[in-house]
């Protein structure tokens, strides 16, 4: 089986790669011309663990290739995967479609035989639909096949993600000649080696599974806000998020991910599409509160964690400098979309702070990103040098093995302010440190 993807991002590479490892013939394409040329040197533009030896592999055995013409890459395609960016667009919050709906008209003039083109960017319930019309008004003398095949990869552990995942979904247009058997055949052939380990595969229109990938981010979304004001909560009555984190999760109802406390989530998906998901339910008129709310408080969040900072600071951090440990949204990344770090380091920043920073691979990415002047270190002990606070706000593992003497030894004060909780509160208090962290005493 032979497919085509279109966009070499996050999303295309990484399918792509994949399903060249599953045994797919795989061609990427990708029109920006630095990224392209990477590409085909072998050197990946993301971070993303174990990537790198996949696209070698299977560029070494010839499944993986890349290219910029897109007429070329789907002559001998099965399907041709539409994998381009989605971004909020400005002003109400929906997903910005320009891209999607270029690559469909694109795909439609350079076909020259029948094709399924599915979508696996994040698109709003009706795109599909809309592919589908887009493909029949420019080749009406073509049978196109859509699907829609949403992603469900966490940044930091993509392969995995896609190679053993919880479920794959796969919503087909049905309203064709043979009422989508074709297109369901394609995708069952496409991911039989999922089939073989038993991982749930499943079937369903267009629409539900555009909206399936939209609300399971905005529910983890909710849960990620939901034990952030739970440690709010327990910072005013005494309590420890981490033992009401466990409490929670042994509840297989509930469960035990996305209960850890910080300064908001962040990344590529939970803001754009808790964004979208609150424009499309208000336009369908029925609107999603606990989604608007979720979008509210975790921007409230992050100013409230800038504002913690310079409180722990003593009330100011005019003329002082701040150490900070991590910058990207998560750990095992270099993403910096939507990261908590943007909006605070901008506001102390703007309150006269000296920042020294250091994340492990996101700093490239964040230096466009984040005000001039800033100290880019070395390593967490160089970015320590002189600190009179140090802040983490990205939970590397690398920040866990420091030795608080060592830390003791560099900064010039004591104050640290852990927004990913990665120390123990008595150790650090019994090292001398004015030490605070998120929902516990």
């Amino acid at each position: 089986m032979r497919i085509a993807m279109i966009g070499g991002g996050y999303v295309g590479l990484v399918s792509g790669a994949c399903f060249a490892e599953f045994g797919t013939d795989v061609t990427i394409v990708e029109r920006d011309e630095k990224k392209l040329t990477a590409l085909r040197e072998g050197r990946i533009p993301i971070f993303e663990p174990g990537l790198d030896t996949i696209v070698s592999n299977n560029t070494q055995a010839g499944r993986l290739t890349f290219g910029h013409d897109l007429a070329e890459a789907i002559a001998d395609a099965d399907a041709v995967f539409i994998a381009v960016g989605t971004p909020t667009r400005r002003g109400d919050g929906h997903a910005d479609l320009t891209y999607v709906y270029a690559a469909t008209r694109e795909i439609a003039l350079a076909a020259h035989k029948d094709l399924l083109v599915v979508t696996k960017s994040t698109v709003p319930v009706g795109t599909g639909r809309e592919v589908a019309r887009i493909l029949k008004e420019t080749r009406p003398d073509l049978a196109f096949d859509v699907a829609s095949n949403p992603e469900f990869l966490r940044e930091g552990n993509a392969i995995g993600d896609f190679m053993r995942p919880d479920r794959v979904i796969i919503g087909i247009n049905q309203d064709t000649h043979d009422n989508g058997a074709r297109a369901t055949e394609l995708m069952r052939r496409l991911y039989r080696p999922l089939s073989l380990i038993e991982a749930p595969i499943v079937f369903t229109d267009l629409e539900t599974a555009e909206l399936t990938k939209y609300a399971a981010n905005a529910f983890l979304a909710m849960k990620v806000t939901f034990i952030n004001e739970m440690a709010d909560l327990c910072e005013k009555v005494g309590g420890n998020i981490h033992d009401v984190a466990r409490g929670m999760g042994l509840d297989q109802r509930i469960g035990k991910r996305f209960l850890n406390p910080g300064p908001g989530y962040g990344g590529s998906c939970f803001p754009k599409d808790t964004r979208a998901l609150s424009a499309i339910a208000q336009d369908a008129g029925a609107p999603a509160q606990l989604v608007d709310t979720t979008v509210r408080i975790n921007e409230r969040r992050k100013e409230e964690m800038a504002e913690r900072i310079i409180t722990r600071s003593g009330g100011s951090v005019q003329g002082k400098t701040i150490a900070v440990l991590g910058l990207t949204f998560k750990p095992d990344t270099d993403d910096m979309r939507e990261a908590a770090s943007l909006p605070i380091l901008q506001t102390l920043h703007e309150q006269g702070a000296t920042l020294r920073v250091f994340d492990p691979e996101g700093m490239s990415a964040a230096r466009p990103l984040l005000p001039e002047g800033l100290q880019y270190c070395h390593n967490a002990l160089d970015a320590a040098q002189g600190a009179d606070t140090l802040v983490v706000l990205t939970e590397w593992n690398m920040f866990r093995a420091l030795d608080p003497e060592r830390l003791k030894e560099m900064m010039r004060g004591r104050v640290i302010v852990d927004l990913r909780n990665i120390w123990s509160p008595h150790i650090m208090r019994e090292a001398g440190f004015d030490y605070s962290s998120v929902g516990r005493p």
